[in-house]
């Protein structure tokens, strides 16, 4: 399986929440892992609000950051290119998303055209979730809103 992760649904492998266990045995069960360029500064981002709002102590949320900084060499990574700014800008206006959830969105069609393969999204943004499914992608979780609901 083809796995690409936006930031709300790759941010659950480091951070204990509802849906992280999905998370990781999607992680294991999949061939090739993708996400946008853009992922690795909002997943760093996350980490910071975390510290900022005291949700965790700043040791145990770097020493998180350090093991997303391991995987990240392992995460295809897909560009952001002028084609993909064309397509996320589409995206936006069409299905009215905010800025880099129309990035994921187009990174994730245009990966899964090259792959010339299907690819699972994983995203636990509801508006997103419903753009992927509405552009032909197929989204994860399943349910979406029974993660929601938690």
């Amino acid at each position: 399986m083809n796995l690409y992760l936006d930031t709300s649904a790759l941010i659950k492998r480091y951070v204990r929440e509802t849906g992280s266990q999905e998370v990781t045995a999607l992680l294991q069960q999949s061939e090739i892992i993708g996400t946008a360029m853009v992922t690795y500064v909002e997943t760093t981002a996350t980490f910071a609000k975390i510290v900022r709002m005291g949700l965790q102590n700043q040791v145990v949320v770097h020493d998180k950051l350090r093991i997303f900084h391991r995987d990240w060499r392992h995460i295809t990574q897909v560009p952001v290119t002028e084609r993909l700014i064309v397509l996320a800008g589409d995206l936006a206006w069409k299905y009215q998303l905010r800025g880099y959830d129309a990035v994921h969105l187009a990174a994730a069609i245009i990966w899964q055209e090259l792959l010339s393969a299907p690819i699972l999204f994983a995203t636990f943004d509801k508006r997103l979730w419903q753009a992927a499914r509405d552009a032909r992608l197929t989204p994860f979780p399943d349910n979406l809103s029974s993660f929601l609901a938690r």
